[in-house]
This record gives C-alpha cells, sequence and structure tokens, in this order.
C-alpha cells in the first residue's frame, strides 16, 4: 500500500452490508464478544482495513497486537499457500514435521539463547498460559501462583484465576484454580512504585503464600489489558532476583508485548532478564492461530503423555511463523522502535495541548493514550472510526496504539493527524 493512501469512508457507518451482517451475527454468535463499534472486515493489505461496504479505514489494533507483518503480507501468504498444498494438518503430539522443528529450532535459539531450552506449541495465548502453570507445577512440585493487579493471562480457567483487569472477567465464574495471589503491579500512572509491589510480595511470602509454596510469578512485562502500563526499569531485576532467592519460576507473559511489537523480540530484553518460561502468542504467526510456552530444559523435563495438543503447533500456523520471525529480523523489530518513537512525540504534542490525556506512556509499538475518564477514551475511539482509523481502549481509560508493525512514517504521521482531529 502506498505511503500517499488515505482512509476513505463513503458510506454511513455502519454500511448497509455490515448493518445486514451485523444482524445476523446477533443472532448467531456468542454475546459475551465486546465489539467496539460496528466494523466488518472484507480485506486488508498491510495496515489497511476495507470494510463489506468498500470504506477504507487505516488499522492501529492490528487484530489486537495480532498482524505482526500486517494484513495479507505477500511472504506470509506464499508460506500458508505453499504449506497447505503439501499439507494442513498432521498432529505433532503424535508425529513430526519439518515447520514445527524449525520454528521450536529458531525459538529455543532466540528466546532463551545460550540456554538449553524447549518449546512446546499451542494454539492460543491463553492455552500457552495454561501449559506453563501446569509445568511450573510439575517442576517445583509446589502447588501456589502469584500474578498482578491488572494482569490480564487470559480467559481459561487457569489462566483467568492469574487475570485480575476487568471483575467482569471473573464475575460468576467462581471457584477459580487455586492456590493464587495478587500483588500490585508497580506503574508511575498507578501511583505504586517498585518498592511497594516487592513489599508486597514479601508479606505475602511472610503470611498467606510461603515462599517454598509457590511455583512461579506470572508478570506481563508491560501489562496489556491493564492499560499498556511500563514498570519502573528496576522492577523486573528486582523481581527476578526475589523469585531467583526463594526457588520460585519466573513466568514472561510475553503474549502481547513479544514478536518485536516494542522494538526488541521480547520485552524483558529493555530490562536484561532473563525468565525461566517465556509465553507467546498474537504476533507469533502474522495472524494464524498460533502460541507457545519456551522453557529451560532443566525444567520441561515431563514424561510423554504429560501434556499435548491436537492442533498446537499446526503446519500450516507454524509456516507462517517461520516467515515472520524472517520477517521481524530482516528489520521490523528496527522499524517498531524508530516509528514507535515517532508516535510517542507525535501524541505528546498532542497531550499537551489536550487537557484530557492524563498519560502517553509504551514502548516500541506497544503504546497507550490514557484519558482522565473512561468516556473520553471511548470518544476518541469512535470519534477515530468515524474518520477512518480503526483503535481500541485498553484498561479503564486508555487507548492503546498498536499498529503492525510493517507502518511507514506516513501512515503514523496520518494517525495521528486523526486523532488530533478527533480530540478537538
Amino acid at each position: 500500500m502506498n505511503s500517499n493512501h488515505r482512509p476513505k469512508i463513503t458510506t454511513p457507518l455502519p454500511g448497509p452490508k455490515a448493518a445486514e451482517l451485523i444482524a445476523r451475527d446477533a443472532k448467531a454468535m456468542s454475546p459475551s464478544f465486546t465489539r467496539a463499534y460496528p466494523f466488518v472486515m472484507d480485506r486488508g493489505q498491510g495496515c489497511w482495513a476495507t470494510d463489506v461496504d468498500g470504506n477504507v479505514f487505516l488499522d492501529f489494533t492490528a487484530g489486537i497486537a495480532v498482524n505482526t507483518t500486517g494484513h495479507s503480507h505477500p511472504r506470509v501468504v506464499e508460506a500458508i499457500e505453499k504449506q497447505a498444498r503439501n499439507f494442513v494438518h498432521m498432529s505433532g503430539t503424535d508425529f513430526y514435521y519439518r515447520s514445527e522443528i524449525e520454528l521450536a529450532e529458531r525459538l529455543e535459539a532466540r528466546i532463551l539463547p545460550g540456554i538449553p531450552a524447549r518449546v512446546f506449541f499451542t494454539n492460543s495465548g491463553a492455552e500457552a498460559i495454561e501449559g506453563a502453570m501446569k509445568l511450573a507445577r510439575y517442576a517445583t512440585g509446589r502447588p501456589s501462583f502469584i500474578a498482578f493487579i491488572g494482569a490480564f493471562h487470559g480467559r481459561t480457567f487457569g489462566a483467568l484465576s492469574l487475570t485480575a483487569s476487568k471483575a467482569s472477567q471473573r464475575r460468576r465464574f467462581a471457584p477459580l484454580l487455586g492456590p493464587v495471589f495478587h500483588a500490585p503491579f508497580p506503574s508511575g500512572a498507578r501511583g505504586v512504585t517498585t518498592d511497594e509491589s516487592i513489599t508486597r510480595l514479601e508479606e505475602l511470602f511472610a503470611t498467606v503464600a510461603p515462599p517454598e509454596s509457590v511455583a512461579a510469578v506470572f508478570v506481563e512485562p508491560i501489562q496489556g489489558e491493564g492499560g499498556y502500563l511500563v514498570p519502573p526499569d528496576d522492577f523486573l531485576p528486582r523481581l527476578r532476583e526475589l523469585t531467583h532467592k526463594h526457588g520460585i519460576l519466573l513466568v514472561a507473559d510475553e503474549v502481547q508485548s513479544g514478536m518485536g511489537r516494542t522494538g526488541h523480540l521480547l520485552a524483558v530484553e529493555h530490562w536484561d532478564v532473563e525468565p525461566d518460561i517465556v509465553c507467546l502468542a498474537k504476533g507469533i504467526a502474522s495472524g494464524l492461530p498460533l502460541g507457545a510456552f519456551i522453557a529451560r530444559a532443566e525444567q520441561m523435563s515431563w514424561p510423554p503423555g504429560s501434556h499435548g495438543s491436537t492442533f498446537g503447533g499446526n503446519p500450516v500456523a507454524c509456516a507462517a511463523g517461520l516467515v515472520t520471525l524472517d520477517l521481524l529480523e530482516e528489520g521490523l523489530m528496527e522499524n517498531a522502535a524508530k516509528v514507535g518513537e515517532q508516535l510517542k512525540d507525535g501524541l505528546r504534542e498532542i497531550a499537551a495541548t489536550h487537557n484530557e490525556i492524563s498519560d502517553v506512556r509504551g514502548l516500541g509499538l506497544m503504546l497507550a493514550i490514557e484519558f482522565r475518564t473512561a468516556d473520553q477514551a471511548a470518544a476518541l475511539v469512535q470519534s477515530a472510526f468515524e474518520r477512518g482509523l480503526l483503535l481500541l481502549t485498553a484498561g479503564t481509560r486508555a487507548v492503546r496504539i498498536c499498529p503492525p508493525l510493517v507502518i511507514d512514517r506516513d501512515e503514523a504521521a496520518t494517525a495521528l493527524e486523526i486523532i488530533s482531529s478527533a480530540l478537538d
């Protein structure tokens, strides 16, 4: 898509074709989904998405940080087609195939470099978290877990037990998996310091969660659904030191922050922290359903039959994952860092003249604009949609900025122009 391309809205929103499909959806689909606005996708290319009525939008959601290489990147499509012509599925739980083995080798070398490691492929982020929970219990023989207030780790029962971002995600689903304990996540935007967070963890150890009973601490290096919260620079190193001290595994949930989004392959690389287990999904295969958890080989030593997945590591998804990793290594991570700085600088300029904005934060292309009220955040999302820019909220009153990593400087400038106009 050339850099002179701009959003083009030619019908009322939703248009007639979109309205008809939305009405059908209401009769057929679960009402549990949250739909921010009436966008019905028809096709996409790069950072651009066209709806069923022909309206063209600049996509700053990337399918919730999934479309790492943009919509329908030609090299990703080619890899998918090539693998699909050979075979679409064979269960890696029972047999072997090249794309799964090659992707595991690539991830093992990049995620925990210099450390013998093993990979388990899943279908989603929640499955990766569930597998990491099982592995942590198996490897340590301990029952308990610790996570953080504001965390989102998934909606299946184990992952939901760690999740603490919104009451609506947990309401009427008790009892959840236990024992799970939560500590405050440090963030300047929330007024919580690293000292306060570490002190609370130590209080948990001294009262309700003896450290010898804790299998793992799960942490998002940058909280996603919590509002794209970036912790103070000393937090993750101190958390790593604390878990080491007590023989507790540190699990980095990089489902949203990983795969180049912050300018590094993993967000933890910003703080030179090495976790014991890393969970990936979302951007790992440019839109195909794939997740993984990668662990030190000494931890992932469980016997055959202890864990498995029929669809995890699907050969087509792994083929897409290999090309995604190629593209990241060929410059997309650097692009995320450079264009991310352009966007952050531009958003801060906008914030300087709009009192309703209380914070602009993030790393790379994992950015957030925080407002003083939830209504103000929702209003920006709606107004931007009407102008041809797709955005989503994060947390209670923030708007996330997470475009595909293929975004160029002109597209970033267009988005800033639309955001400024939508706020005026």
